[in-house]
């Protein structure tokens, strides 16, 4: 059989569509949507080992901005279907651990192509569906990203694998990289089709077996990512998509002997639950399981005195707002100078103010609804709990309306006191509270920003003076995980910013990045001595 070392093509981050007005990729986008808003509604099916499974008991699912519309419908499972996917991924995992590596990035490497051909309109709409994410929104995410995770990732494996030990005269030290003894879990959120994708990919690629549960508001464009996979040969029970609720998927698969990983995207809450539950089972697992984790995010914006307003304004408004704020990225709190407070304030409410806000169907709709009714209701418990503060007042924004779909304003919240309750607690919709400080105390403020808030996702510096950029950045050294200077603390880009926090954001394992796809790998150290010893007596012994 032919042997030899294998190099992967150089991957490149895909080039972004720009959906310029009566481009053709935007009306080749809205024509799609539209025929599959138009179809007749889907079955999604879970996906167990070789089996396409459905259920009596189904789940509709709608548009966030158009919820009486029915798109189609997943199957709840239960404990039993929990179980049939831990058993289809424990049966597949021989073959798929012994599979040849270039085998693994082949079918990885398919999946990119297809996406960034005939998948890409598919996977974009179905965003736009059911996540109510933009044309640009959909296409940075569920087509650029997930296509970077696929094409960078298989760098990094072969990265990895090239990895070796020195060896001394005589010996020859070797170091293999094996999949991890077990299954892997993995959660993921419904606000990135990409990390939804690349959650079980990661762990998949690196020769473990995984058992995946979307969100279920993600289910819809889980069902592309599936029907990506298979048609890029993907075997049956190496990623088993399943929807049954999470208590019931917890005691099957936390419970297990053979769980190996944990792989989670979702809320801070949700992930110290899962540990507490993992620590409380630990003496029940074959080997001590990975758990990396990517959670919640109060991420800021700090403005030193000498920063221009104009990208300020710009650097608030794109990351406050973009995807009405469901990022664990988005600006969430700004610290605004005195002497520049006035100028970048107006500058915020004039492009609110303009904002367009409707449906995805519509390209020039900059703003669409949040993902769902309870997500709408928390918001608006921020916003009503401003509107009757006397601490804080709404500059723009703070209306709502879920008659048809479930739309509330961007708002913008200007606080007297930096710990205010919108300034601490992570709302995770499109509001932005922003604390006017003595321009000259700018020291005492980033003490303020560093104590306020237990996350340490994103952050971002603005100034034109050097010194103060330097003093802010070793300051807020733990403060976030991504650090943007001169720029908004969204947008990390595959191969460019590998993403993730610290704190009560999660492990730090960088998605996007080799460090990931280490924690899915077991490394095992190989000594081989070609003249082997026969007298004990070392030289010392004369």
């Amino acid at each position: 059989m032919p042997k030899a070392i294998y190099q992967v093509p150089l991957p490149v981050n895909e080039e972004v569509n720009s959906f310029a007005p009566g481009s053709d990729s935007v009306n080749s986008l809205i024509a799609k949507y539209k025929e599959m808003y138009n179809q007749a509604p889907i079955d999604v099916p879970m996906y167990i080992g070789s089996k396409l499974v459905t259920t009596d008991d189904k789940h509709p699912m709608s548009p966030p901005h158009d919820h009486k519309k029915v798109l189609g419908y997943f199957n709840m499972g239960t404990k039993a279907h929990a179980e049939d996917a831990v058993a289809a991924a424990l049966a597949a995992k021989e073959d798929w651990a012994n599979l040849p590596w270039e085998h693994r990035a082949a079918i990885f490497l398919k999946a990119a192509d297809l996406l960034a051909g005939p998948y890409r309109d598919k996977m974009n709409a179905a965003t736009m569906l059911a996540q109510s994410k933009n044309v640009f929104q959909a296409e940075i995410d569920a087509a650029c990203e997930l296509i970077d995770f696929l094409r960078f990732n298989v760098a990094y494996m072969q990265q990895i694998y090239a990895e070796q030990p020195e060896s001394n005269e005589g010996i020859w030290n070797r170091l293999e990289y094996r999949p991890l003894e077990g299954f892997v879990v993995c959660i993921t959120p419904f606000n990135f089709t990409a990390i939804a994708a690349n959650l079980p990919a990661s762990a998949a690629m690196m020769g473990n077996t995984v058992v995946w549960k979307p969100a279920e508001t993600q289910v819809y464009s889980a069902q592309v990512i599936m029907e990506l996979f298979r048609e890029a040969g993907l075997p049956d029970g190496v990623i088993n998509m399943i929807t049954v609720d999470g208590p019931t998927v917890g005691d099957v698969v936390f419970s297990h002997k053979d769980f190996a990983g944990l792989h989670f995207t979702g809320s801070t809450a949700v992930f110290q639950h899962l540990w507490k539950t993992i620590g409380m089972n630990i003496d029940k697992y074959r080997t001590y399981p990975r758990i990396v984790g990517e959670t919640g995010g109060k991420d800021f914006i700090m403005v030193h005195k000498s920063s221009i307003v104009d990208q300020v304004a710009t650097a608030i408004v794109r990351g406050a707002f973009e995807f009405q704020g469901q990022k664990c990225s988005a600006a969430s709190r700004v610290y605004l100078p005195s002497n520049l407070a006035d100028a970048v304030l107006a500058k915020v409410a004039t492009d609110v103010k303009s904002f367009k806000m409707g449906t995805t169907e519509d390209p020039s709709n900059f703003i669409n609804a949040v993902i769902d009714e309870k997500a709408f209701d928390k918001i608006v418990s921020y916003i009503d709990y401003v509107k009757e503060s006397n601490e804080a007042e709404i500059l723009v924004g703070g209306g709502y309306d879920k008659s048809e779909g479930y739309f509330i304003e961007p708002t913008v919240v200007v606080t007297s006191n930096p710990k205010f309750k919108t300034m601490v607690e992570e709302i995770f919709g499109p509001v932005i509270t922003i604390y006017v400080y003595d321009e000259d105390k700018f020291e005492e403020t980033l003490d303020i920003l560093d104590d306020t808030s237990e996350y340490a996702l994103t952050g971002s510096i603005f100034s034109q003076d050097r010194y103060a950029i330097d003093f802010a950045t070793k300051k807020l050294v733990n403060c976030a995980g991504n650090f943007y200077i001169n720029d908004k603390p969204t947008g990390a880009v595959v191969g460019q910013q590998p993403f993730g926090g610290a704190r009560g954001s999660g492990t730090n394992d960088k998605a996007g990045s080799y460090l990931n796809l280490l924690r899915w790998v077991s490394p095992r150290t190989i000594k081989e001595t070609f003249v082997t010893p026969t007298d004990y007596r070392y030289p010392f012994l004369g």
